[in-house]
């Protein structure tokens, strides 16, 4: 607690004299403005803060008035607000509140709700037993056993083992207090809905009469789960109960259903290509009248998010576009144009009438809430006395030329107190993914601001497989993880470290997912360019990564297939230039991080990495959080993080 004090206490002391740096410790003192909805009466937003000795964060449910933008707390340790009859809905200990009352008591709790429009109807989402894989449960008398028994695949998924639970879609009739005549319109199915591992509740929507319930599911098990991403959009009619499976034959994802507002057609975003789950995600629209399919978004060469309608002619939406992610409006000609952009990122947006509100993100600046009308008016400001007294480094958009003759965007953070006639250690940042949107977004874990306010300049390039600049680019990785992607991230860093202010003798490289593995990669093929890597739950061998992952259709996609296929030569190409087999090159102390409970990159990858390293001499720390998977949450986690990853820099830059 002594460090934590200390750092307190300068960052209230620097108010009287200077802006502070930023810190992990500051940033555990934010607000974070999560999931929020919009109504007349003004937007409902969760706000979380967090408790470092506690280890632990609250939400809150606030109302922000639209006209005098004055914020008001309306619910405590609440989640996933909804606006009805103008009356607040809420979850709280996963029960269904409302204005303060508990309306249910449902045994084992919901997860998420949604209230038809008129009122009538409401569905709730619930974990049920389908298949129980517990020995004890297959075993009389044998109840402290803890064995789980698989007779196929998907015994794991993200962080959790398959347990033989799902979660399952149910309807009742609704009176604005009551629910009754319930019934689980999934019953005994064995698959999810919303989908694992992300679980959004985006994925499920009422038509406006309140008739129909369209949702997304993969409704496949086993084998074909694991290597497929064939997801659907079903209908499920509430007065015959039945259910219709709407984009059959469709192979990729299909998902996240929106209405028009007269019911006549139905929104959602979907995948061409199966097995591929970085396809461009087209905006389609059926028409039942015409009974046919249209892709608005054929000619516009980026992936849609956050649709929502706007009259039944039009629709909104996100696209990443050229380094930001921006606000687009699209006919149902398949005619769209981007209508609000800047160095910023929309993350989300919700309209009611004429009101759309977005959460807005900048490298330099964590999510607040926004109004639109023409342009982005600041509706909630949770963390602006934070951010005035801290100082932000200079963010450049540098174009770089690349060894195939490609102008690639990357992003240069500078200290706070930049000076171009000193000399500043530089990072190369290796973005995850692979296929993922590098642009303007704030992070609580990997955070450029933060690395630059320790005194380094961060090298962030939108190497190939980066989403946002068309899908030749994005498409471009999979397959070859050890070629053109990795003379980017070269060609980046050499340009920015032949600059005068760098020293080009203290150069770090750190990243995690994909860039965990890029890390593990470059350390066998840097040429002494760099003095200090960093991987987080990091790819370290394909052979064991195909065996031990969960979801095969991305090992199949982006390695080419199994490493048994020995004659597929892009699969072959791949396993070859696994890290594994240029370990021997490795010569560069290198911090290794991992969570115990991370299945889509198992732990192990990361304690073959340090095993390999220990024993060819090279100087390796091993940290794994027993308690996290993919990435670190928990705040003295993150705390313990950071700590590890700036006391490894420090030591050898």
């Amino acid at each position: 607690m002594r460090k934590l004090v200390l750092v307190f206490c300068v960052f209230a002391i620097s108010n009287v004299w200077a802006k502070s740096p930023l810190t992990p410790e500051v940033m555990w003192q934010m607000g974070r403005v999560g999931e929020f909805v919009v109504s007349p009466a003004g937007v409902v937003y969760g706000l979380t803060n967090y408790d470092v000795e506690a280890n632990s964060g609250t939400t809150d449910l606030w109302l922000n008035d639209l006209k005098s933008g004055q914020p008001v707390r309306v619910a405590e340790n609440a989640g996933s607000p909804a606006w009805h009859g103008g009356k607040l809905y809420f979850l709280r200990d996963g029960q269904i509140w409302c204005d303060g009352q508990k309306l249910t008591d449902i045994e084992g709790g919901v997860e998420y709700f949604g209230i038809a429009p008129k009122g009538d109807k409401i569905f709730y989402v619930q974990r049920v037993m389908v298949d129980a894989k517990g020995s004890a449960e297959q075993y009389d008398g044998l109840e402290k056993s803890k064995a789980l028994i698989y007779d196929d695949l998907m015994v794991r998924h993200w962080n959790r083992w398959s347990d033989g639970t799902h979660l399952h879609i149910f309807v009742g009739d609704f009176d604005g207090t009551d629910i009754a005549n319930v019934k689980d319109i999934m019953e005994g199915e064995p698959w999810d809905t919303p989908m694992e591992p992300y679980f959004d509740a985006a994925e499920i929507a009422w038509n406006n009469a309140g008739t129909i319930l369209a949702y997304t599911c993969k409704k496949l098990t086993g084998r074909q789960y694991a290597v497929s991403t064939d997801s659907d959009i079903y209908l499920y009619d509430v007065r015959s109960g039945e259910t219709d499976n709407l984009t059959r034959g469709m192979v990729g994802y299909d998902k996240y259903p929106v209405w028009s507002p007269d019911d006549k057609m139905l929104a959602f975003r979907s995948m061409a290509r199966a097995g591929n789950e970085a396809d461009k995600e087209r905006l389609m629209v059926w028409d039942f009248s015409a009974e046919k399919f249209s892709d608005l978004t054929a000619d516009f060469d980026y992936p849609a998010s956050n649709v929502v309608w706007d009259g039944n002619k039009e629709l909104l939406f996100l696209a990443p576009h050229l380094g930001t992610v921006k606000l687009c409006r699209a006919d149902l000609k398949g005619r769209v144009k981007i209508v609000a952009e800047g160095d910023f990122d929309i993350t989300a947006f919700s309209a009611s009438g004429k009101n759309i509100v977005a959460s807005l993100t900048r490298q330099d600046q964590a999510a607040e809430l926004y109004i639109y009308d023409g342009q982005f008016k600041q509706l909630t400001h949770v963390n602006d006395r934070i951010f005035d007294e801290l100082a932000m480094g200079k963010i450049e958009r540098r174009m770089v030329r690349t060894s195939d003759g490609k102008e690639m965007l990357t992003w240069v953070t500078y200290p706070p107190d930049f000076d171009p006639t000193k000399k500043y250690p530089a990072l190369l940042y290796c973005e995850g993914g692979p296929q993922s949107v590098m642009s303007q977004g704030w992070s609580y874990r990997w955070n450029y601001q933060l690395m630059a306010a320790q005194g380094y300049i961060v090298v962030a390039p939108c190497r190939r497989g980066t989403i946002g600049f068309g899908q030749a680019w994005t498409d471009q990785i999979s397959g070859d993880y050890s070629g053109q992607n990795i003379a980017d991230y070269l060609a980046a860093i050499d340009q920015v470290a032949a600059e005068p202010y760098v020293d080009e003798t203290r150069l770090g490289c750190v990243g995690a997912s994909y860039g965990g593995y890029s890390v593990f990669y470059l350390a066998g093929v840097h040429q002494g360019r760099f003095k200090a890597f960093i991987s987080h739950c990091g790819i370290f061998d394909f052979e064991s990564m195909y065996g031990e992952t969960e979801e095969l259709f991305f090992v199949n996609n982006d390695y080419g297939g199994a490493y048994w296929d020995t004659e597929n030569e892009v699969a072959m190409r791949s396993y070859a230039h696994s890290p594994n087999r240029l370990v021997k090159n490795w010569d560069t102390p290198i911090l290794i991080i991992t969570g115990a409970r991370d299945y889509r990159i198992p732990y192990t990858q990361s304690i073959e990495a340090h095993t390999a390293a220990r024993l060819l001499g090279v100087d390796s720390r091993l940290v794994v959080f027993e308690d996290e998977a993919h990435q670190v949450f928990k705040p003295q986690n993150n705390l313990v993080w950071n700590a590890e990853f700036f006391g490894w820099l420090e030591r050898y830059l």
